[in-house]
């Protein structure tokens, strides 16, 4: 008995959702400015907690393309309801995404990056970020001209613009067959100012890095993270500080530095003492990240090739050195813990030559705070 009520007061409840989706979406599509203003402000709240099914029941009374003519209206507060509305619309609905993108939103949307207006420029930010997460619409998005538009908020944004703006930059580049199209050298020297403020194993510092390594790969992008104020410090530091994700994409950056052109950056690569966390990086890394980390090592080691002790074969010395001690058993954990003994002993040394050189060159005044 009590289930049947149940049941025939959700269905009631979804009857009058129902309703009201129908007289907002009406008002919307035939009212005059102001309905149109108040049924966008409705929509937003009514979706804003609501399930993925509202969302798609809002779509499905055709409020979508309305919603996109209005994001071009003279009056700004249509406008702003408009996106706020599109936005909420997006959010955790792969269909909408698309749905919002194909009925033309993307134009108006890289009109807004460009006004001196910050309120309604981070939330196109917001809305590209969103519907840049959507596989289908990553191409139309990437070829809008938004790119270098997010490139400008990465530097004068709000926190908040910033996170959005690398985020959509990321969602844009991995999306891409050809990632450097999308971005440009000029995104360098504030990613690198965003990864020295931000915690390195943060998931922020994850898509930082990432997108600091995909411009590693043009000669312009090297050239900008070598001469950007601590560029290569801030990849060495996140090598030794960041995630598992992050760790892979700074030594990945680093090693391309360094491959394409030896004798321009090796210096300059061990001068910020890469060397510490890169050893430790052979041990604690992901596959990909240790097997970076090895090339590079060995890419740093100043004697010739032909005579350099590779880092693969230092590791298999240290595993037969521990198996010999402790027995074939005990051998891979004792050959970590003699690594990790070296790479302690090697990041002392690192920071002895460091105060050092400090001490010689620095009065107290040029000694940066940290």
């Amino acid at each position: 008995m009590g289930e049947a009520v149940a049941m025939e007061e959700e269905e009631i409840w979804n009857h009058r959702k129902q309703t009201l989706i129908e007289e907002v979406a009406e008002k919307l599509i035939n009212g005059d400015l102001d309905a149109k203003v108040q049924a966008a402000r409705d929509i937003r709240k009514l979706v804003r907690k609501s399930s993925v099914k509202t969302r798609s029941k809002f779509a499905a009374a055709g409020v979508i393309q309305p919603l996109v003519f209005m994001l071009v209206s003279p009056a700004m507060d249509a406008r702003e309801a408009s996106l706020l509305a599109l936005l909420n619309l997006a959010v955790r609905n792969e269909r909408n995404k698309v749905r919002i993108v194909t009925s033309g939103a993307i134009p108006p949307l890289v009109a807004f990056l460009k006004l001196q207006n910050n309120s309604l420029r981070e939330l196109a930010t917001a809305t590209i970020l969103t519907l840049s997460a959507a596989a289908p619409n990553k191409p139309t998005i990437a070829a809008s001209g938004a790119a270098p538009l997010l490139v400008q908020i990465l530097s004068s944004g709000s926190v908040q613009g910033r996170v959005d703006a690398v985020t959509a930059l990321h969602n844009l580049s991995t999306g891409s067959e050809n990632p450097t199209l999308v971005l440009d050298s000029k995104a360098v020297s504030p990613l690198i100012n965003l990864l020295k403020e931000c915690k390195k194993y943060s998931k922020f510092a994850e898509k930082t890095s990432a997108l600091l390594e995909i411009l590693s790969n043009t000669e312009e992008g090297r050239s900008a993270i070598s001469s950007s104020e601590g560029g290569i410090l801030t990849l060495v530091e996140t090598v030794e500080d960041g995630s598992l994700v992050s760790t892979e994409h700074a030594v990945g950056a680093l090693l391309t530095l360094c491959q394409s052109c030896r004798n321009k950056y090796r210096e300059l690569i061990l001068k910020e003492g890469a060397i510490p966390g890169l050893l430790r990086l052979t041990v604690e890394g992901t596959p990909e990240a240790q097997e970076r980390a090895r090339t590079l090592l060995d890419l740093l080691r100043d004697s010739p090739p032909e005579n350099r002790l590779s880092t693969s074969v230092l590791e298999r010395i240290v595993y037969d050195i521990a198996t010999r001690v402790d027995g074939a058993e005990k051998a891979g954990e004792t050959a970590k813990r003699l690594l990790q003994d070296m790479v302690q002993r090697s990041m002392e040394l690192t920071m002895s030559r460091a105060q050092l050189r400090a001490a010689s060159s620095c009065t107290p005044s040029d000694i940066p705070f940290t």
